[in-house]
């Protein structure tokens, strides 16, 4: 069942979400102080991709609050809202409600991305 949601997931919108995350890792990877800020954005992009069987975890590491507050101010916010509008239009019909928790899952781990692990 995962592989057909992530197939439809990409259609309506997985593909645009893969392709965000993926300039923001890139931009974020020109600086040797942004490397670890755009690891991460490449992590949430393959997430974003195929994300049906797949959970986000709590790690709980400690320098996770700075680089999460530096990724609000820079970065975040405007995913954080991409995804929710993404979540609204999927929201329309009943076909589109799984897709739209993801999409709104997708939105809070873009506010705080450092500190949390896909499985």
């Amino acid at each position: 069942m995962s592989c057909v949601g992530n197939v439809i997931w990409m259609i309506f919108g997985g593909i645009g979400a893969f392709i965000g995350w993926g300039i923001l890792g890139v931009l974020w990877s020109i600086t040797i102080i942004g490397i670890p800020i755009g690891k991460q954005c490449f992590k949430i992009a393959s997430f974003s991709l195929a994300p049906f069987g797949r959970e986000i975890r709590d790690d709980g590491e400690g320098v996770s609050l700075i680089l999460n507050i530096l990724w609000i101010v820079l970065g975040g916010f405007e995913m954080f809202l991409a995804h929710l509008i993404s979540a609204l239009f999927l929201a329309i019909t009943i076909v589109g409600l799984p897709f739209a928790g993801k999409s709104v899952e997708l939105a809070f781990l873009s506010l705080a991305p450092f500190g949390k692990r896909i499985v």
